[in-house]
C-alpha cells in the first residue's frame, strides 16, 4: 500500500472514521513473511532482500509468531547512544553481492525493522480489516516480542498536534516526515491509500554538468554542486525533463561546456559506487556559472537525499554564494527516543 504526498498534516476528522498518524521512516520498505523457520523479506518492488540481512532473518525467526506477514521498513542507525540517527548511506552499503561482505556488515552495521502494519496472522488474512483493527492486533503481537530485539513497533497517535510535533522533532533523527492512515481503511496493495507529509526546503545550487539522456538525445539530468571552504562539492542532481526541454537545455548550456584546446568536450565521470558499477557515469562538465533554485527534502551528509526539483534559474545569484552553510538542518534528535517512545 502506497502513500500520496500532501502539503500538511490533515485534521484528524478530515476523513470518515478519522486518521491515525505515524512517523515516516527513511529506509527500505519491505514485507516480511514468516512460516516456521522460513523467512522472506521482499522489497516494495518485489525484489528479495532476504540474503542481505541475515541478522533480521534470525531475529524474525526468534521473536515473531509461527506464521505472520508484516509491513515495515528496514533501517540502520548510526552515531553514539544518545545521539543516534538513521543512516540511509550505511543501509545502502548493505546491498552487496559478496557473501563475506554481507556477513561482516551484518555485524558492523546491523539492521533493524520498524513494523507498522499486520497483513496476516496464522491462517487469517487481515488485509480486508480496518487499520484500527490491524493496529490493535499488531500491538498484541509485539506484546510478546522481547524488549531489545531489533524489531520495533512504530509509534502511532490520533492527535494531529502530536503528529505535527513529531514532524518537527523527529527529522533531527533522520526521519522523513509523517504518515496519515484512515482508521477505517483496508489494506490496498498498489494504491495510494495513505497520505505522506514530507519536509520540503529550497536552496540555490551551481550547475556543474549534465548527463546525456539514455535515449542519446538531450539532457537527462543536471549535476549540482555547493561550495564549502572554497571547494565545490557534488551534491546531487535534477532529472525528469520533458523530451522537448531536454533538447532545449543542450542549446542553452552549450556556451558553458568545458572543452580542451582542440575544442573537444572534456568528458568526466562521477564517482562509481556499488549501485553504478555497471552504469555510464560520464557527464559533460560545465563551467560553474549558472545557479538554479531547487526544492529538496533532506541533505544527508554532503548530498541531497533524493533527486531534487528544479524551481527556477537564478541569474541574480553569484555561484560562490551557493554554500552548504545556506542549508537549513534540523536540530539533532536521538533516534533511540523515537524508537523507545
Amino acid at each position: 500500500m502506497l502513500a500520496k504526498a500532501v502539503a500538511a498534516v490533515p485534521a484528524a476528522d478530515a476523513v470518515a472514521g478519522g486518521y491515525a498518524y505515524e512517523p515516516k521512516w527513511d529506509g527500505f520498505r519491505c514485507i516480511v513473511l514468516k512460516d516456521g523457520d522460513d523467512v522472506e523479506i521482499a522489497s516494495r518492488g518485489k525484489k528479495p532482500l532476504t540474503r542481505y540481512f541475515p541478522e533480521v532473518v534470525q531475529a524474525c525467526r526468534e521473536h515473531l509468531p509461527e506464521r505472520i506477514v508484516l509491513d515495515g521498513e528496514i533501517v540502520v542507525r548510526s552515531g553514539e547512544p544518545g545521539a543516534e540517527r538513521l543512516s540511509f548511506e550505511a543501509l545502502g552499503q548493505r546491498i552487496h553481492p559478496a557473501e563475506s561482505r554481507i556477513t561482516r556488515l551484518a555485524a558492523e552495521t546491523p539492521a533493524e525493522v520498524i513494523f507498522f502494519d499486520l497483513l496476516a496472522l496464522g491462517d487469517e488474512d487481515l488485509t480486508s480489516s480496518p487499520f484500527a483493527q490491524r493496529r490493535s492486533r499488531l500491538e498484541e503481537v509485539f506484546d510478546e516480542v522481547t524488549k531489545g530485539a531489533p524489531l520495533h513497533l512504530t509509534r502511532v497517535t490520533r492527535d494531529a498536534d502530536e503528529a505535527e510535533d513529531w514532524f518537527a522533532r523527529f527529522e533531527g533523527a533522520g526521519l522523513d516526515g509523517v504518515i496519515a492512515k484512515p482508521l477505517d481503511g483496508v489494506y490496498s496493495p498498489g494504491k495510494r491509500a495513505m497520505l505522506k507529509i514530507k519536509h520540503k526546503r529550497t536552496a540555490e545550487a551551481v550547475v556543474t554538468g549534465y548527463r546525456v539522456h539514455k535515449s542519446g538525445q538531450g539532457v537527462g539530468s543536471l549535476l549540482l554542486g555547493l561550495y564549502h571552504d572554497g571547494r565545490l562539492f557534488n551534491v546531487g542532481g535534477i532529472a525528469a525533463f520533458t523530451a522537448a526541454r531536454r533538447l532545449e537545455l543542450v542549446d542553452e548550456l552549450e556556451p558553458l561546456v568545458v572543452r580542451d584546446e582542440e575544442g573537444e568536450v572534456e568528458h568526466a565521470e562521477t564517482d562509481r559506487s556499488r549501485f553504478s558499477s555497471s552504469k555510464d557515469v560520464s557527464y559533460v562538465p560545465l563551467r560553474p556559472e549558472r545557479v538554479v533554485e531547487v526544492a529538496f527534502d533532506q541533505l544527508e551528509g554532503w548530498r541531497f537525499r533524493h533527486t531534487v526539483q528544479l524551481l527556477r534559474w537564478r541569474p541574480d545569484r553569484d555561484p560562490e554564494s551557493c554554500t552548504l552553510d545556506q542549508i537549513e538542518r534540523a536540530p539533532d534528535y536521538d533516534l533511540g527516543d523515537v524508537l523507545d517512545g
